[in-house]
């Protein structure tokens, strides 16, 4: 069975991964391994710690989440503050960061 003629979107080509600088990839690594450590403190019980680009904004994101249920008990900034961001950056010809 060609599958290929079922979805052609298969064949779309696949972007490479923007290649991080070193200094950068070192960083990284320390917060995911301070993550991981404040989580195996069980310092938020049951929940855990996050660290995440915002989609829309690219703007760090920190969240604790529920791990059972996946609801975003608390993030810093808050939906709303993001949003806002946004919507001052779309109405202004200054650019907020």
């Amino acid at each position: 069975m060609d599958i290929t003629a079922v979805n052609p979107a298969m064949n779309a080509p696949v972007a490479a991964a923007p290649e991080i600088p070193p200094e950068h990839a070192a960083a990284n690594r320390s917060v995911v391994q301070a993550v991981k450590a404040v989580n195996e403190t069980g310092m938020f019980g049951d929940n855990q710690l996050t660290f995440q680009r915002d989609p829309d904004s690219q703007r760090m994101v920190i969240q604790v989440i529920n791990p059972k249920t996946h609801e975003v008990v608390s993030q810093i900034p808050a939906e709303y503050v993001l949003r806002l961001a946004d919507d001052l950056k779309r109405q202004s010809p200054c650019n907020y960061r």
